[in-house]
């Protein structure tokens, strides 16, 4: 049985069941939180969709990458805050209100963001790359919008339920994105060794790093706000870096997008790592 055509619906509902529980432990004011704040949304923009694309964009300079590796690692770079994230960036340490408003501010955001960088990518790198912030919004509406409104609803008008659902939805969803990572790394195992060894993966290592140094610098005084913007900066969309590659006419990316995903995630474990540890020391000071 072929494995492609199941990967599709169980994303849709990984994502609507891990976001939808977020909203269902959320307030309307928290996930607004960060519009109210305009210096920290500014340094977040900075982190996450200057410094990531512009540290691509030098870093595929640098290394003899071939060209979809090199469309795969731009594409990604301006793709901000894949679903999982605030789950990773509560890890890191991120206090709920700034994590929450965070997360909801870059993905709306993206919708104007997104489209404005790939056009000057574009000009740039003189390719067509005819992206509409319609393509970007209808991404982020069924992976952000929609399942928070969902989560929010259910809270609002049933909190009890909203209580005991909130985490098994969460757990059942991480478990839908495990059995996605293992079926595409199924399907696209060949694709994907095919680019160990070349620089592929240093190359992306690099770019996620840089990413995560910049959060890191830009969240402010606060350890846990700084561990969730790097976490936020360093890791990625990949639907919306689908979705731009396939308007550029290069869905073949979807390997180095895949790669991508995954080289972003280990760069972000030590990270979170290194942070709990000095969470801990911090308590153990106080």
């Amino acid at each position: 049985m072929a494995i492609q055509p199941l990967i599709g619906p169980i994303v849709m509902i990984s994502l609507v069941g891990l976001i939808a529980g977020l909203g269902m432990n959320a307030t309307f004011d928290e996930l607004i939180s960060l519009f109210r704040q305009p210096v920290r949304l500014l340094k977040a923009l900075i982190a996450v969709n200057v410094v990531a694309p512009v540290a691509a964009a030098i870093v595929i300079g640098l290394f003899p990458l071939t060209p979809l590796v090199r469309m795969g690692i731009i594409v990604m770079a301006v793709s901000p805050v894949p679903p999982f994230v605030p789950g990773k960036a509560f890890k890191a340490g991120g206090e709920k209100g700034y994590t929450l408003g965070l997360y909801t501010a870059l993905s709306l955001l993206a919708v104007v963001i997104v489209p404005v960088t790939v056009a000057i990518l574009s000009n740039i790198y003189g390719v067509s790359v005819p992206l509409s912030p319609l393509a970007v919004l209808r991404t982020v509406a069924l992976t952000v919008i929609l399942p928070l409104a969902i989560g929010l609803g259910v809270r609002h008008f049933w909190p009890a339920g909203a209580e005991r659902l909130a985490p098994l939805l969460g757990k059942l969803a991480m478990l839908a994105l495990l059995i996605i990572v293992v079926l595409l790394l199924i399907v696209m195992w060949p694709k994907i060794m095919a680019l160990v060894g070349n620089g592929t993966v240093l190359a992306m290592a690099l770019v996620a790093t840089i990413a995560l140094v910049a959060g890191h610098l830009l969240g402010g005084p606060s350890e846990g706000d700084r561990g969730a913007l790097a976490v936020v900066a360093a890791t990625r969309h990949p639907g919306i870096a689908l979705t731009i590659a396939k308007a550029a006419g290069h869905q073949e990316a979807a390997a180095a997008i895949v790669a991508f995903v995954l080289v972003g995630c280990l760069v972000t474990i030590p990270y979170q790592v290194w942070m709990k540890r000095r969470g801990s020391r911090g308590a153990s000071h106080s």
